[in-house]
């Protein structure tokens, strides 16, 4: 069940530009290794409080929350990255949340999912969601800088990665839950990040368990798509059908 704290206006556009999904480049152009980054922080905090994404050459993950861009590299020493610092795809929201869901002990990651599904009035819509909790473990995934040629995600992902399960920490989970048409854009489905509360330790979500916790939800109803100039995605073949390889990466 599900609080509700606002209401989603339907078929209207917002006028302050805070309920506006910003995205920079697609999903399928990063699993095609198109990782030069274009957009700055800098930039993306003008669109956003929150959020996640990766930093140029994949070298970390990313991600936003209250206002602050982290970078989550290899190391596990999470850093704030200068404003000047790119990223090849992020997407950012300014999180007003419109519900909050109650989590109950022991739920993984599939069990989070489900109960925000449970609760949001539509998968039509894009909707940030923010777990607030202490956890009994985080499993979280990094992977290390890459040099030109750029290997695929996927070869990134299997050969490269750097798994770190965290255990009995309080932190927040930072990300979004997109409708199955964006399939390509973006993640049909959830995408999550983790920062400790002591902004030590995170990484991509691989799987979860929460001792207690809430999840916040920000749905909203406006996308806007930033996509990149340089050459790597102007040649990227974004006709394939890149799902399996998605599968692969996110989980």
């Amino acid at each position: 069940m599900g609080y509700l704290l606002g209401s989603l206006p339907a078929g209207s556009a917002p006028v302050d530009g805070r309920d506006v999904l910003y995205q920079v480049s697609t999903i399928d152009a990063l699993l095609q290794g198109v990782y030069d980054g274009t957009a700055s922080i800098e930039t993306l905090a003008r669109h956003g409080d929150f959020g996640l994404g990766c930093f140029d050459a994949l070298d970390g993950e990313m991600l936003a929350l209250d206002g602050v861009y982290y970078q989550l590299p290899v190391d596990g020493r999470v850093r704030v990255p200068p404003p000047d610092a790119t990223v090849p795809f992020a997407a950012v929201t300014f999180f007003d949340p419109d519900m909050i869901v109650p989590l109950r002990s022991g739920m993984n990651l599939t069990g989070l999912e489900a109960a925000v599904d449970a609760a949001i009035p539509s998968k039509n819509y894009f909707s940030a969601v923010r777990v607030d909790g202490t956890f009994a473990s985080v499993t979280v995934r990094s992977v290390p800088r890459q040099e030109k040629p750029y290997p695929p995600l996927t070869e990134v992902v299997a050969e490269e990665p750097v798994i770190f399960i965290l255990e009995n920490v309080s932190g927040t989970a930072v990300g979004f839950r997109s409708p199955a048409f964006t399939a390509g854009v973006n993640v049909p489905g959830y995408h999550l990040h983790f920062i400790t509360d002591d902004r030590t330790a995170g990484g991509h979500i691989l799987d979860l368990r929460i001792e207690e916790g809430t999840a916040a939800v920000d749905s909203t109803a406006a996308f806007f798509l930033e996509l990149p100039s340089g050459e790597d995605f102007a040649g990227a073949d974004l006709t394939l059908d890149q799902q399996e390889a998605l599968k692969k990466v996110e989980r």
